[in-house]
């Protein structure tokens, strides 16, 4: 399984985003599609995932009202939506599949394969 985001970019405060994540297939028994980031000097932080099945999403308490995560089955795909950016939503943002029976999880360990990341840059 191969997962490409793409979308990020440089935005000011308050602007919108939305990034895409395509997957060239779903991973086998693989139930939820994760959203992280890495800021710099800072290790990858949980932003949200969803459920394939159901499109039930969960966020992070610093993204939630603000983010939402939608995902298209019949294209593999899983987009991130990401309004009222601030400037520490700065970061790479990364994709993941989670591994395989995991229903719910926050844990960075508990997905893969990633993808290459896509960067977001908020000006103040």
């Amino acid at each position: 399984v191969q997962l490409q985001a793409s979308g990020g970019g440089l935005v000011q405060a308050g602007d919108s985003l939305r990034l895409s994540c395509a997957a060239s297939r779903r991973a086998d028994n693989s139930y939820l599609m994760g959203w992280f980031r890495q800021a710099p000097g800072k290790g990858r932080e949980f932003v949200g995932n969803i459920m394939w099945r159901s499109g039930s999403p969960y966020y992070a308490d610093s993204v939630k009202g603000r983010f939402t995560i939608s995902r298209d089955n019949a294209k593999n795909t899983v987009y991130l939506q990401m309004n009222s950016l601030k400037p520490e939503d700065t970061a790479l943002y990364y994709c993941a599949a989670s591994r395989p029976y995991i229903e719910t999880t926050v844990d960075p360990r508990d997905f893969g394969p990633w993808g290459q990341g896509t960067l977001v840059t908020v000006s103040s």
